[in-house]
This record gives C-alpha cells, sequence and structure tokens, in this order.
C-alpha cells in the first residue's frame, strides 16, 4: 500500500516537472519567436520602393546621424552652386540667390547686399556676362557641432572678351534646422565667409 503511495507520488513529481520544462520551453519559444517578427517587421520598414520611369527602386532608410556628411555636402554645394552660377537675367539672379539664401544665415544675405550695393549683378547683367561655379572639394568636421566646413572650388567668368578662372575657397559653419520644401537637407549655414577669390587664368576670346 505504502509502496503504491510513493510510486503515484514519484509519478506525480516527474510528470510536474515534465509539464514545467514544456511549458518553459514553449514560453521560451513564443518570446523567440515574437522577437523574431519584431526583428523581420523593423527590417522590412526600413525598405521603402520608389517609383521612377515606371520601374519600382528599393531604398533603404537611415538614421539622420549616419546621412550628416553627405547631407552637409550636398547642401553646401547647392548653396554656392545657387548662389555663384548666374545668367544675365535679373529675375534668374533674383530667383537663384533666393533659393541660395533659404540655405544660410544673415552671413550669406550680408554678402548678397555688399555684391549687390556694389552694382556687381548690375554689370553681369549689362555685360551679358554669366559665371558657373565647380566645386573641387569640401571639407567637414563632423566632431563638434556647430559643424565647421570649408568649401573649394573654381569660378569661371564668361564675358564678351575673355573667360576669367577663378580660385574660390570659403568657410562657415552649419546648424541643423527643421526640414522644409526650401531647405530639405536640414542644415543652415552660419558665418559664411569667402577666404580667397583670385584670378587662376585669363583667357582672350
Amino acid at each position: 500500500m505504502f509502496k503504491q503511495l510513493l510510486n503515484i507520488d514519484t509519478a506525480f513529481k516527474h510528470l510536474r516537472l515534465f509539464t514545467l520544462v514544456v511549458v518553459l520551453a514553449a514560453a521560451l519559444i513564443s518570446c523567440f519567436s515574437i522577437y523574431k517578427s519584431f526583428q523581420m517587421v523593423h527590417r522590412m520598414q526600413e525598405r521603402i520602393y520608389i517609383l521612377a520611369s515606371g520601374k519600382a527602386l528599393e531604398a533603404f532608410s537611415a538614421e539622420r546621424k549616419d546621412n550628416i556628411p553627405v547631407e552637409a555636402r550636398d547642401h553646401i554645394k547647392m548653396f554656392h552652386h545657387y548662389f555663384m552660377t548666374l545668367s544675365p537675367d535679373e529675375e534668374l539672379i533674383k530667383t537663384r540667390v533666393t533659393k541660395a539664401l533659404y540655405l544660410a544665415d544673415g552671413s550669406a544675405k550680408n554678402a548678397y547686399d555688399n555684391l549687390r550695393e556694389s552694382g556687381y549683378y548690375t554689370r553681369l547683367v549689362s555685360g551679358n556676362m554669366s559665371q558657373e561655379i565647380l566645386m573641387d572639394s569640401i571639407h567637414i568636421q563632423t566632431d563638434n557641432y556647430p559643424f565647421y566646413f570649408r568649401y573649394y572650388g573654381s569660378q569661371k567668368i564668361v564675358r564678351s572678351t575673355s573667360i576669367v578662372t577663378r580660385r574660390l575657397v570659403t568657410q562657415g559653419y552649419l546648424r541643423e534646422v527643421m526640414r522644409s520644401d526650401n531647405n530639405p537637407h536640414g542644415f543652415l549655414i552660419e558665418k559664411w565667409k569667402t577666404l580667397e577669390n583670385e584670378d587662376i587664368t585669363v583667357k582672350i576670346r
């Protein structure tokens, strides 16, 4: 009688242990499955598809900090392009400079006002001159905020009698701001200053 009861008690303990192991294993498998599901959903959300010319192109989203050097360089490049690539057309000059001023603070506006007051844009239009900026390189220091940058490029000025090529070096700082249609990268150039703007070559036409 006692032996039978002992066997039943032992069997119950084994059954309880087995049930506990099964429940723990099921819980671990469920937690792992949920974790992998969230991980897969997160990876899928990082993928976006862009429709271009009737074709779906796959792209990947990334953190803002991962793209800072790339976006900063393009922001600086586009600012200089809008500010310094000009044709002898008053409306076009105004439009391009306005686009540039959305990307920078009052230091760029001061530079524009000085050029306008000195008659630079008037001479550009009356002399049928055009100018184009060609970027060589941009160096950005992202270790400290705001981000210091130095822009190296060349400026080509086409006159009716000559073509002048100038070396251009500018510097400034980048501050992060809200993105907008006029400022898609979400940066603002501050304390912009021209360090060098000297003639390299003059070619007679």
